[in-house]
């Protein structure tokens, strides 16, 4: 059965012509996403690897800015400070996540976000040729073409921003 879904995301996908595929993310009890995502993508095909993570954080001076990551690699906060002439960075709190993006945790896409957000690319994102990403909407993420999601990130910097 196909979802159909409405969201920035897959209102931006489709206005460009790109093709995506819909992926239900049961939630739990307490509305937040199953802890096993990885079974889920692995059931359809994808791997798990392949999830593009917004993460998103705080500069001292230059504010909110979001890192779109592929895999397990964790922010490396020194390249970050570095990169952003920053001294202090921390991680978003919880409720600051849909103030700087317009999406509740869980959903956050690497796209179709607000004009003033900064956002920078981890080099990892580029090493797939599907990707997942949020879709706006809690319980749902988007599988595309990693060259699309390029195509559609190639105006912020990419660099090694993740611990090796």
């Amino acid at each position: 059965m196909r979802v159909s879904l409405d969201s920035p995301v897959t209102r931006l996908l489709e206005q460009q012509h790109i093709a995506f595929e819909v992926i239900e993310i049961p939630l739990s009890e307490d509305k937040k996403p199953i802890r096993s995502l990885e079974e889920l993508l692995t059931a359809q095909g994808l791997d798990t690897q392949s999830v593009v993570r917004s993460v998103v954080f705080k500069g001292e001076h230059t504010g909110f800015s979001l890192l779109a990551v592929a895999g397990a690699g964790r922010a490396d906060w020194a390249l970050l400070r570095a990169h952003l002439s920053e001294r202090k960075c921390r991680m978003a709190e919880y409720d600051e996540v849909p103030e700087a993006t317009g999406y509740v945790v869980g959903a956050v896409p690497p796209i179709a976000l607000p004009a003033g957000l900064r956002v920078l690319v981890d080099q990892s994102v580029l090493s797939y040729d599907r990707v997942v990403i949020g879709s706006g909407v809690l319980g749902y993420a988007l599988a595309l073409s990693g060259s699309d999601l390029q195509a559609l990130l190639s105006a912020y910097p990419v660099g090694q921003f993740v611990k090796v």
